[in-house]
């Protein structure tokens, strides 16, 4: 930390917008990926270190008519706790139930968890099933990214160094809309993914529309999977169809074998947890 030169804590978006604007700046929220990355190397401070913690109006969650605004600061622990979640978005408390532990779920951002851009990102996978949307500010004005396209690599997205992720925008699900998320790790908690899975749809009559299918840790970057939404899109959840797109699923993924997990056995982990998904679901 001895290169950082300024330390700003900014109560208000626009305040936060102008720093950003004034030259490369690096933003810490909840800290829990920017400490152990700093402390390892792996990324060097900025000359100003922006501390958003202070801006309120970037924390809860609230609904809009038909959309929900999660603010970028809403812990991962608020996403298990909160009633719009609950009844709208039931598969984020799904997975932040799956998330870390108790410290780091009470420290741990949304908006941090997605700027981070990890390829096994939990928060992200159910996100995708729901069609988020970030939305950007800098001092110019605000944009909105479906969150389907702003991962650019490993560790890499759109964001620009003169914007600050304020939040994300998730329309309600439509009526009869039921999901699931799934992710596998040598141990339950405190683990990173080698593979997550997340799948949602519109049940009627045991048929399934509107599908939505998302994975994690089997990409550069987490994915929405149109192969098996093809696969799923207005047939009977039956057993055939279900081992059908869960075939589909595994195929559709190239992960790469690493010390964690082998390219196989990340294709058979998408494969059962999509089944075990349209099983609960069907």
């Amino acid at each position: 930390m001895s290169n950082i030169e300024n330390y700003l804590a900014p109560s208000s978006i626009e305040d936060a917008a102008a720093a950003l604007a004034a030259g490369p700046a690096t933003i810490v929220a909840g800290g829990t990926d920017l400490m152990l990355q700093t402390g390892s190397g792996q990324k060097t401070y900025a000359p100003t270190l922006i501390n958003i913690q202070k801006i309120t109006e970037m924390r809860g969650i609230s609904k809009d008519g038909d959309t929900i605004r999660i603010g970028a600061l809403t812990t991962i622990t608020d996403l298990l706790t909160d009633a719009i979640i609950a009844e709208h978005l039931p598969v984020l408390a799904t997975m932040a139930d799956k998330f870390a532990s108790d410290q780091i779920r009470n420290a741990s951002s949304i908006g941090g968890n997605i700027c981070n851009a990890s390829p096994a990102g939990d928060s992200i996978v159910p996100m995708l099933m729901y069609k988020a949307e970030v939305v950007l500010v800098a001092s110019t004005g605000t944009r909105k990214v479906p969150l389907n396209e702003f991962f650019t690599g490993p560790g890499k997205s759109v964001i620009q160094e003169n914007e600050l992720l304020i939040g994300v925008d998730i329309a309600v699900p439509p009526a009869g809309f039921k999901g699931g998320f799934g992710k596998f790790g040598p141990r339950p908690a405190l683990e990173i993914a080698m593979a997550s899975v997340s799948v949602g749809g519109v049940v009627k009559d045991g048929v399934i529309s509107d599908v939505r299918v998302a994975f994690g840790a089997v990409a550069p970057t987490p994915i929405r999977s149109a192969e098996t939404e093809v696969a799923l899109e207005g047939k009977k959840l039956d057993e055939e169809t279900i081992s059908a797109a869960g075939e589909v699923a595994s195929s559709s993924v190239n992960p790469i074998t690493d010390v964690r997990a082998s390219d196989w056995y990340r294709r058979h982990l998408i494969r059962v947890m999509t089944e075990e998904i349209l099983n609960d679901v069907s």
